[in-house]
């Protein structure tokens, strides 16, 4: 296996097992902005591994025709689990922790999907299909020549979103997102998931203060998919506000972790 990076926190004293944290979109582990910055002060309490997705942080690229994959993460964050890991995913790095959950569930200590982007789970849902099949259609679309520092222009200002300062870790993570595998379109057997012993918590905003077009595109999907994919696992649903749960609500989604693995 390719050794990923990761940044690992404990303060004496700190619990095991350990928490596995699997980031999204245009971010790396420990990122402030839309990563698990905000989570370093769970390692008060429990051993945290904030991990960098291949592509992002300080991990190696993805070799093969995908500069992300889904697939690919999900492999790496099975090894990463070792003997038994509590696991929490956001956004892209949701669907890696689903499938890694599903596929080794004896390896899994409790499950907290933040957003997750497996819109799949409810694809009967009209909103759902509408949004899978803009997404299908869009696939592929961008310009051969389209720079890093373009597309995370385009793929924050689209949405009404300010534009992050375009740093190389920052571009690195853009130019991994241009290739990526997209993981909404992931098929996750969602069986083991609500057939297992552990405590399961899906965490979603209720996007108040997003853009419009950033709510409609992406809150509307997200938090239908949260809620059926809550229902059909068994799992707790909270709503926190905002539209960028452990980033703007830290605390509230720091508490919830703490509580979830208390359970476990």
């Amino acid at each position: 296996m390719v050794e990923l990076s990761a940044t690992v926190l404990a303060e004496p004293g700190a619990a095991e097992p350990p928490a596995v944290f699997v980031h999204g979109v245009l971010a790396w582990g420990d990122d402030d902005r839309y990563g698990f910055g905000h989570q370093r002060a769970l390692a008060a309490h429990r051993r945290i591994l904030l991990l960098d997705r291949r592509g992002h942080g300080g991990s190696p690229d993805l070799e093969g025709p995908h500069r992300t994959d889904y697939e690919v993460d999900a492999a790496d964050v099975v090894e990463a689990l070792g003997d038994g890991a509590h696991l929490v995913g956001h956004s892209y790095g949701g669907v890696a922790a689903l499938l890694a959950a599903s596929r080794r569930p004896d390896l899994v200590r409790s499950l907290c999907l933040i957003q997750p982007g497996s819109l799949r789970v409810a694809e009967d849902h009209p909103v759902i299909a509408d949004c899978l099949a803009r997404n299908r259609a869009s696939t592929g679309s961008l310009p051969p020549e389209m720079t890093a520092e373009q597309y995370l222009r385009l793929a924050t200002e689209s949405v009404g979103m300010p534009t992050p300062p375009a740093t190389p870790e920052r571009l690195r993570a853009a130019r991994t997102s241009m290739g990526e595998r997209p993981c909404w379109d992931a098929a996750v057997d969602l069986g083991p998931i609500a057939d297992a012993p552990w405590p399961s918590l899906v965490v979603v905003g209720d996007w108040a203060g997003a853009p419009a077009a950033y709510r409609q595109l992406a809150g509307e999907p997200l938090t239908i998919a949260a809620q059926v994919l809550a229902d059909r696992i068994g799992g707790e649903l909270l709503t926190v506000p905002g539209f960028y749960p452990h980033v703007q609500e830290p605390e509230a989604v720091n508490h919830a972790l703490q509580n979830l693995w208390s359970r476990a």
